[in-house]
C-alpha cells in the first residue's frame, strides 16, 4: 500500500442492547441485597418515631397530632425532593445519587437525639426526609434499568419486601428502647442500625450497566417530562392509589398505638411496639404479589390488595384485641401487595423519563403519608377510632374504583 494512502476506516462496533441481569445471576442477587439494605436504612429512619409517639407526646407536652408531625414532616421532606433527586440521578448516576442521599440522611439521623427543642426536632426530621428522597424513586428506576424485564416485577416486590423489613426493624428497636430510656435513646439506636445498613448498601450495590447519563433539559424540559406523565391516565390512577392508600396506612399505624394505650386495653409501650410485627405480612405479600402478576396481571393483584386492606380494617372495628391484631396483619399484607405492584408498574408504563415517573409516584405516596397521616389524627381525636377506620375504608374503595376504571385490562 502506498505510504500516503489513507487506511480504511473500520466501523465502530455497535453496542449490544442491555437486557439486564437475569434472575439467579450473582449481580441480580447483589442488587436485591443492596437495595434491601437501602430499604432498611431509609425506612428505619423515616418512621423511627412512630413506635414512640405516645412517649414523645408526653415528654414534649404535645398532642397526638402534633407528635405525628415528626412523621409527617419527614415524609413531606422526602416528597418535595424526590423529583429534584430524580433529575440529579439522571446526570450523575443512580448509584451515586442514592449513596449521597443515604449518607446525608444517616448523618442527620444521628443529630435527631440531640435536638434541644420540639421545633429543632421537627426541622431535623424535615431535613432527614429531604435526604432520604434520594432513595425510593431512584431505586425503582435503577431496578428497571439493571434487571431483566421478565423479572422486573418480582425484583420490585423484593425491594418493597426489604423496605418492610426496614420499617419493622426501626420500630421494633425503637419501641422497647424508648420504653426503657426514652425517645432520644430510641432515635439513636435506630440511627445506628441505619448506619450499618447504609454501609452494607455501599459495599454490595453493583455498578450500573444500563444507565445512560441524560443531558440537562432545563426547567422547560423538566416540566414537559413531568407533564407528560401527569397527563397519562394510567400513571395518574397509580398516583391517586399511592396518595390515598399510603395516607390511610400511615394514619392507621400512627394512631392505633394511642388507641391501644387507652382504655379498655391500656397496653404498655413495649407491647404496643410489637404491632409492627404485622409488617412481616407485607414482607411476604409484596414478593408474592410480584410473582402472581405473571398469572393474573398487575391490575387484578393490585385490586386484590386493596380488598384485603378493607377487610382487615373492618376487623379492627371490634373491641377484641386478637381480632384487631388479625385485622392489622391482613390490612398490612394487602397494602404492601398493592404498593409493590403500583411502584413497579410506574417504571414499566413510562418509556421515557422513568426516574421522574417513579418520583411522581413517590411524591404522591409521601404526600399522602404527610397529609392524611396527620389529618387522620384530627378525626381520631374528635370522633374516635371507628370514624378513622371507616374513613380509610372509603378512601380504599375510591382507589379501587379509580384503578378498575382506568386499567380495564389485566397487564401481565
Amino acid at each position: 500500500m502506498p505510504q500516503d494512502a489513507t487506511p480504511p476506516v473500520r466501523p465502530a462496533p455497535s453496542r449490544t442492547a442491555w437486557d439486564g441481569h437475569p434472575k439467579g445471576s450473582a449481580a441480580y442477587g447483589k442488587i436485591l441485597a443492596g437495595l434491601a439494605f437501602a430499604g432498611v436504612a431509609t425506612f428505619a429512619q423515616l418512621y423511627s418515631t412512630q413506635a414512640v409517639l405516645p412517649i414523645m407526646a408526653a415528654d414534649q407536652h404535645v398532642s397526638a397530632a402534633d407528635a405525628a408531625l415528626t412523621i409527617s414532616l419527614a415524609t413531606v421532606g422526602l416528597a418535595i425532593t424526590v423529583i429534584p433527586w430524580s433529575f440529579l440521578a439522571d446526570r450523575i448516576g443512580r448509584v451515586r445519587a442514592m449513596a449521597i442521599g443515604i449518607c446525608a440522611a444517616t448523618f442527620l439521623g444521628l443529630l435527631v437525639p440531640l435536638a434541644t427543642s420540639f421545633g429543632m426536632l421537627l426541622a431535623l426530621r424535615l431535613l432527614e426526609g429531604m435526604a432520604l428522597g434520594g432513595i425510593p424513586a431512584i431505586a425503582i428506576a435503577y431496578l428497571n434499568e439493571e434487571v431483566n424485564r421478565a423479572h422486573a416485577a418480582m425484583a420490585a416486590g423484593s425491594y418493597v419486601a426489604g423496605t418492610t423489613l426496614g420499617g419493622l426493624a426501626g420500630r421494633l428497636v425503637a419501641g422497647p428502647v424508648g420504653e426503657l430510656w426514652g425517645w432520644r435513646a430510641a432515635a439513636l439506636s435506630v440511627s445506628l442500625l441505619a448506619t450499618l445498613a447504609a454501609v452494607l448498601f455501599l459495599v454490595l450495590i453493583p455498578r450500573a450497566k444500563g444507565f445512560t447519563p441524560a443531558q440537562a433539559a432545563g426547567l422547560r424540559g423538566a416540566l414537559v417530562t413531568l407533564g407528560g406523565h401527569v397527563r397519562n391516565a394510567r400513571l395518574l390512577a397509580l398516583y391517586v392509589q399511592a396518595f390515598l392508600m399510603m395516607g390511610g396506612f400511615v394514619a392507621v399505624y400512627n394512631y392505633l398505638g394511642f388507641r391501644l394505650s387507652a382504655e379498655p386495653f391500656t397496653l404498655p409501650g413495649t407491647l404496643i411496639s410489637l404491632i409492627f410485627l404485622a409488617y412481616l405480612s407485607g414482607t411476604f405479600s409484596s414478593r408474592w404479589a410480584g410473582g402472581l402478576t405473571v398469572r393474573f396481571g398487575r391490575r387484578n393483584i393490585l385490586l386484590a390488595g386493596i380488598v384485603l386492606m378493607i377487610a382487615g380494617l373492618a376487623l379492627t372495628l371490634t373491641q377484641v384485641l386478637t381480632m384487631i391484631l388479625a385485622g392489622l396483619v391482613v390490612f398490612t399484607g394487602g397494602f404492601f401487595a398493592a404498593h409493590s405492584i403500583g411502584a413497579g408498574w410506574t417504571g414499566s408504563i413510562a418509556t421515557t423519563g422513568r426516574a421522574q415517573a417513579s418520583s411522581l409516584y413517590n411524591l404522591a405516596y409521601y404526600l399522602g403519608s404527610s397529609v392524611i397521616g396527620w389529618a387522620g389524627g384530627l378525626v381520631f381525636q374528635s370522633l374516635g377510632w371507628t370514624a378513622l377506620a371507616v374513613s380509610i375504608m372509603v378512601l380504599a374503595a375510591l382507589t379501587a374504583a379509580t384503578v378498575a376504571v382506568v386499567h380495564r385490562q389485566p397487564e401481565h
